[in-house]
């Protein structure tokens, strides 16, 4: 419950709500769509300076689109909590959040030197490689 908690505070949702008290609570609040300031919170907490990264998230298009509404479409809302996911792995991990972005920002070996955070943003699959190796980190095994 407690990863569930932390992707929640890192996709900005009070922690108060009911929404978040359970994981299909939180996965149908993703899927009736994410605020907008969802994906901005993430975004800056992975790439404080890149005010671009956002649109590898969400095409600049689409988030023109989206704007209207304020929420995000169920698959843009689990790419973001995807990335919220693992950023909180990747930050408890590493501890400090300039050492997490380091992580996530450097292409790895057993990635095929892709940049794991691209592997996230790409599909679920990815993901799981992604924290799958932050597991193998935190439990002192190869990665």
């Amino acid at each position: 419950m407690h990863a569930l908690t932390t992707v929640a505070d890192v996709l900005g949702i009070p922690a108060r709500k009911q929404e978040t008290a359970s994981p299909f609570a939180l996965m149908t609040r993703i899927e009736e769509g994410l605020s907008i300031d969802a994906l901005d919170r993430v975004s800056a907490l992975l790439a404080p300076g890149d005010s671009r990264f956002r649109f590898d998230i969400v095409p600049r298009a689409t988030l023109a689109r989206r704007k209207a509404g304020g929420v995000l479409s169920a698959d843009e809302g689990t790419r973001v909590a995807r990335l919220a996911r693992v950023w909180s792995l990747a930050l408890d991990v590493w501890e400090t959040p300039e050492a997490a972005r380091g992580f996530l920002f450097r292409p790895h070996a057993m990635l095929e030197d892709a940049r794991p955070v691209d592997v996230v943003i790409r599909s679920e699959i990815g993901a799981e490689l992604v924290l799958g190796i932050l597991g193998r980190l935190k439990y002192g095994t190869a990665a």
